[in-house]
């Protein structure tokens, strides 16, 4: 476990990944056979492309503003904002500016 998101200690998620010019940064805080969460910081213009995951996934914006489509419909989620993202539905992530969030997902 990277001792940064050190267990039984006060985490600020927001702080704990920085942004990269032109490019995406992911960070795992957790990983076991009940699911992950994971950081992600992208940059302006950076984005997921369409997929689908087995699982369903909640989306918390932590800075910024992303722009989130699920199954065609488009969102536009503020920090603060979350969205569960349903398992099997196609969805993508589009950073008209930049922005960070906590991807959690539940396998089940």
């Amino acid at each position: 476990m990277n001792k940064l998101f050190e267990k039984g200690a006060i985490l600020n998620m927001a702080e704990m990944i920085e942004y990269s010019t032109g490019g995406v940064i992911s960070k795992q805080v957790l990983k076991n056979d009940a699911g992950n969460i994971t950081l992600f910081s992208f940059d302006k213009g950076q984005g997921l492309s369409e997929h689908t995951a087995p699982f369903d996934a909640m989306v918390e914006i932590l800075d910024g503003e992303a722009e989130i489509s699920i199954d065609g419909k488009p969102l536009v989620l503020i920090a603060g904002q979350s969205v569960i993202m349903p398992a099997g539905i196609p969805h993508a992530l589009y950073a008209s500016k930049q922005f960070k969030m906590l991807l959690t997902m539940i396998k089940g």
